[in-house]
Formats: structure tokens, sequence, C-alpha cells
């Protein structure tokens, strides 16, 4: 996006709950006070493993991030809630897909979905070896 794109603000989602909820802070960023993208992947990665290893009913492990997208900076202080649902499962693998948006710590509440993502993990048993998801 270019400086001349305005921000599109948005509401939070109403209809689920965040399964992860986390504030950058100055060392997870660089000296602008932008939160470095590995760290964002990081927390997506963790937002993802939340409903996949309770599908699982166990230890899971990411084998791909199948798309990823930064729609929008982060800053340090915003309030970040990442979304994630399970949008499709093999026999050993679960694929989940995360939204992520960013209150804005300012005089007035903004807004903003700063990233999508779409990530797969595998069921794994006590030796890190593949094993079949739990019948539902």
């Amino acid at each position: 996006m270019t400086s001349s794109t305005p921000v599109p603000f948005t509401t939070l989602p109403t209809d689920r709950e965040p399964v992860l909820r986390v504030m950058p802070m100055p060392a997870d960023a660089n000296i602008h006070g932008d939160v470095f993208g590995g760290w964002i992947m990081s927390q997506v990665d963790i937002a993802g493993s939340i409903p996949a290893a309770r599908r699982a009913a166990g230890r899971v492990a990411t084998v791909a991030v199948n798309a990823f997208q930064f729609k929008q900076p982060v800053f340090v202080g915003d309030l970040l809630s990442f979304y994630a649902a399970i949008v499709k499962t093999g026999t050993t693998s679960i694929t989940v897909a995360v939204e992520v948006y960013a209150e804005r710590q300012r005089l007035d509440a903004e807004v903003v979905k700063v990233t999508e993502a779409t990530l797969t993990y595998v069921a794994t048993d006590e030796a890190r070896r593949s094993r079949p998801l739990p019948k539902l």
C-alpha cells in the first residue's frame, strides 16, 4: 500500500473468539516501532497450532505455510487478536486459516485487519512421527 492509500478500518469479528491476544513490545520491533514480520509469523504459527492441536488431540508440527499476506503494518502498542479456524483435514494433516486484527492504541479506537495466513500442521506421536487424526 502506498502512503496515500487510506487504511481500511473494520471491527473485530463478533461471531467468534480470538485464540490468542498479544501486544508487541519494543523488543519485537525495529528502531522505528514497526513490528518485525518474523515476530508476527511466529505468533500466527502459535495461533494456528491451537485449533490444530485440539483437533489432533495432542502434538502437532507445522509442515507448511501455504499463504501469508501482510495487509497493514503492526506497531508497538497495537493489541493483536488472532482468529484461527480449521478449513480442511486429511488423514494426518490439518489446514488452518488465521486472521489477525490490530486495535490501534490511540485516542479513537481503530481496528485494522493486518495479516491473513493459511498453515498446515500434521499430527505427530511421541516420537514425532506423523499419526492419523482421531475420529470425531
